[in-house]
């Protein structure tokens, strides 16, 4: 009965716009963190485009918060909403905090699996952008945004094999020597596994959001 009620009710349309804005700039940022996984001299360079984005992100963020309080209407539940917009910024503030540590480390090289889970987390970002831009359709578009949060997943499931890979190698290659590589090294990876992990959270809540509003 809510459910019916609320569709017959005008919607604060903006909310959808915010969150297709957002949703860009993690891809944004994501995109740049590949570059820096690229290594070589332009790490500095794409790192810095992702603590923009995420600066970016964060002003998105507020004017969500802002118009949920704001707003007598909204598209979905509220609670539902503050979790994804939150969801979203804890994907690209875990990617300023993985490029932060790379910068403090100086570190210009990365292992292959790194690389690869630089490439996961952007294809993952780019599914989410494209599951985002569904939701102002949430019942027309139900099973699309259920087969992409699932692809999402399974991406997270990959990302997990590359993280285990990449420690094993790490350890395998400086377990007789210096083991600040290793220690480095398993740094990086478990930041770069927990922006997958955020980036899975938000395919949890466009789920949930389908769940609950179909």
């Amino acid at each position: 009965m809510l459910s019916w009620f609320r569709n017959m009710m005008p919607k604060e349309e903006s909310f959808f716009d915010l969150f297709m804005q957002h949703s860009l700039l993690v891809v944004a940022g994501a995109e740049a963190l590949q570059g820096v996984l690229r290594g070589g001299d332009e790490v500095s360079h794409y790192a810095k485009i992702v603590m923009d984005r995420e600066d970016d992100a964060d002003e998105i963020t507020r004017q969500v918060m802002l118009a949920v309080r704001r707003s007598f209407i909204t598209p979905f539940d509220r609670s539902d909403i503050q979790r994804l917009i939150q969801s979203l910024d804890d994907s690209i503030d875990q990617m300023k905090k993985t490029v932060k540590s790379i910068e403090l480390f100086e570190v210009k090289e990365f292992d292959p699996a790194m690389a690869a889970m630089g490439d996961a987390i952007a294809e993952a970002s780019r599914l989410t952008a494209q599951a985002v831009s569904l939701l102002g359709r949430v019942g027309q578009n139900a099973s699309r945004l259920s087969s992409l949060a699932q692809q999402v997943t399974h991406i997270e499931g990959r990302a997990d094999d590359l993280h285990e890979e990449g420690l094993k190698a790490l350890y395998l290659a400086h377990r007789n020597s210096n083991a600040m590589p290793y220690i480095v090294g398993s740094e990086i990876y478990g930041n770069l596994e927990r922006v997958m992990d955020r980036l899975e959270d938000v395919a949890n809540e466009i789920s949930a959001i389908v769940i609950e509003n179909v």
